[in-house]
C-alpha cells in the first residue's frame, strides 16, 4: 500500500474520533508543555537566586569576631575577639591571596534633612568596599579614595533612605546632620533587588559613609570597646579557585594577631558568600530535575494514552482488518498503518506542546512578574529531552497495537461482530 494511501486512511480514521483524538493528543501536548515550563520554572529560580546573591557580593566572605573555644598560649578559652581597624590594615598589608578588602562599622543615629528626619543605620567603609558589595549609584557619585583619605564628611544614600529624607526633592550636594555632624551627599545608591543581608539591613535602607570620617565622628560608646573597633571585616580573594586558601590566610593572620589557635572554628563567624552561592545552586539544580522528572512523567503518561488509543482502534476495526487482509494486505501493510496513525498522533502533539510551551516561556518575559516568580527559561536540554521522550513514546506506543493488528488471522477478524 502507497505511504500516500496510508496516511490518507489514518487522518480518516483519526476524523471519526475526534473528541478521543484530541483528548488523546492533548495529553502529548501538555506533557511536552510541562516539561519546557517547569525546567524553564526551575533553571530561572536558580539564575534569580544567583542574581540576588550577587546584590550582597560576588566571591566575598564577611568576617565577625567570636569567642575563643580553645586555649592558646596561656590564654583561656571563652575569649572575645574584638576585630579592629589594625586587623583590616594587617589583611591587607600580609594576604597576597586576599584581592581586597574593607572593614566595616555600623551606627543606628539620627538623621536629619532639610525636609525629613530618620534614624537609619549608616555603615563607614573603605571605597573599595563599594565595587565587591556591588554598589552602584543612580544619581551622583560613590565614595572616593580622597574621600577616605581625607577623612571628608560625605554620605551616599540608599533607594529607601533617599525616599524618606528627600522625597522627590533635589538631593546631590545638599548638607543634611547625622547625629549633629553636617554631611553632604553625594550619590544615591540605585534601587537592588536583594533578598539576603546581614549587619544591620538591606543595602536600599542604608547610609554609607567613609570609614574615616566615620571613625573620627562615631568611636564606639559600648564598654570594652577601643577605638579602632570594626564590625565586621569583608575581604575579597583574588579569585574564586583560591578562595579557601585565602580565607585560611585570613584566619592565621587574625589568629596571630590576637593569640589564639588559627584552628579554633569558633574564634570568628565567617558568612562565605561564595558557599552560600554553592549550596543555592544544589538545592535549585535538584529542584530542577525533580521538575524536569515530573514533567518527563507527565508526558509517559500521555504515551500510555496513546498506547490506549490504539488498542481501541484495533479492537474497534477489528473486521476492517479482517476484510483487508482477505482483499490481500499485508501484515506489513497493516502494522504500517497503525504505527503511522501513532506517529501522527504523537508528533502532530509534540509539535503542538514545543510551540506552546515556548510560546509561554517567550510571552512570560513580557509580563511584570512578582519579584519572587522568575522568568522561566527556553532549555535546550528540556526540548531534547522531551523529543527523545516523545520518540520512545511513539515507537512503545504504536509498536505493541501494530503488532497486535497484524498478527490477527482474518477468520478471526470476519467473524468479529
Amino acid at each position: 500500500m502507497p505511504i500516500r494511501e496510508i496516511f490518507r486512511q489514518t487522518l480518516s480514521a483519526l476524523w471519526e474520533s475526534k473528541l478521543r483524538s484530541f483528548l488523546t493528543m492533548f495529553g502529548i501536548v501538555w506533557g511536552i508543555t510541562s516539561v519546557i515550563l517547569l525546567v524553564g520554572l526551575g533553571i530561572g529560580f536558580n539564575l534569580d537566586q544567583k542574581q540576588h546573591l550577587r546584590t550582597i557580593g560576588t566571591d566575598i566572605a564577611i568576617i565577625f569576631g567570636g569567642k575563643t573555644g580553645m586555649q592558646a598560649g596561656g590564654y583561656a578559652a571563652g575569649r572575645d575577639i574584638i576585630l579592629t581597624i589594625d586587623d583590616a590594615i594587617a589583611i591587607q598589608q600580609q594576604a597576597y591571596l586576599v584581592k581586597t578588602v574593607s572593614p566595616e562599622i555600623r551606627r543606628s543615629v539620627s538623621e536629619v534633612s532639610p525636609w525629613n528626619a530618620a534614624s537609619r543605620p549608616i555603615r563607614g567603609v573603605w571605597p573599595q568596599y563599594q565595587r565587591f558589595r556591588s554598589l552602584t549609584v543612580d544619581q551622583g557619585r560613590l565614595i572616593s579614595d580622597e574621600d577616605e583619605a581625607n577623612a571628608r564628611r560625605v554620605i551616599l544614600l540608599g533607594a529607601e533612605a533617599n525616599r524618606q529624607l528627600f522625597p522627590g526633592k533635589p538631593v546631590i550636594g545638599q548638607k543634611m546632620l547625622v547625629a549633629g555632624y553636617e554631611y553632604t551627599v553625594i550619590g544615591v545608591l540605585a534601587n537592588k533587588k536583594q533578598n539576603g543581608s546581614y549587619g544591620s539591613g538591606p543595602d536600599n535602607t542604608q547610609l554609607f559613609a567613609p570609614y574615616s570620617a566615620m571613625a573620627r565622628d562615631f568611636p564606639p560608646t559600648d564598654p570594652g570597646m577601643e577605638r579602632g573597633y570594626v564590625n565586621n571585616i569583608v575581604v575579597e580573594p583574588v579569585s574564586p579557585d583560591l578562595h579557601v586558601k585565602a580565607l585560611d590566610q585570613v584566619k592565621r593572620i587574625i589568629a596571630e594577631r590576637h593569640h589564639y589557635d588559627p584552628d579554633d572554628k569558633e574564634a570568628l563567624w565567617i558568612w562565605d558568600t561564595l558557599d552560600g552561592s554553592k549550596f543555592t545552586e544544589r538545592i535549585f539544580s535538584v529542584m530542577t530535575f525533580f521538575f524536569g522528572a515530573v514533567a518527563l512523567l507527565t508526558l509517559a503518561l500521555g504515551g500510555i494514552g496513546v498506547m490506549n488509543i490504539m488498542l481501541v482502534a484495533v479492537t474497534e476495526r477489528t473486521r476492517e482488518i479482517g476484510v483487508r487482509k482477505a482483499l490481500g494486505a499485508t501484515a506489513l501493510d497493516i502494522r504500517r498503518q497503525f504505527l503511522v496513525e501513532s506517529a501522527i498522533i504523537t508528533i502532530v502533539s509534540g509539535a503542538t506542546g514545543l510551540t506552546v510551551g515556548v510560546g509561554i516561556c517567550l510571552l512570560l518575559r513580557l509580563v511584570p512578574l512578582p519579584d519572587f516568580v522568575p522568568h522561566p527559561v527556553i532549555s535546550p536540554v528540556a526540548i531534547i529531552a522531551s523529543l527523545a521522550t516523545l520518540t520512545v513514546i511513539t515507537l512503545f506506543a504504536g509498536t505493541y497495537p501494530a503488532l497486535r493488528a497484524a498478527n490477527l488471522s482474518p477468520m478471526e477478524c470476519l467473524r468479529t461482530e
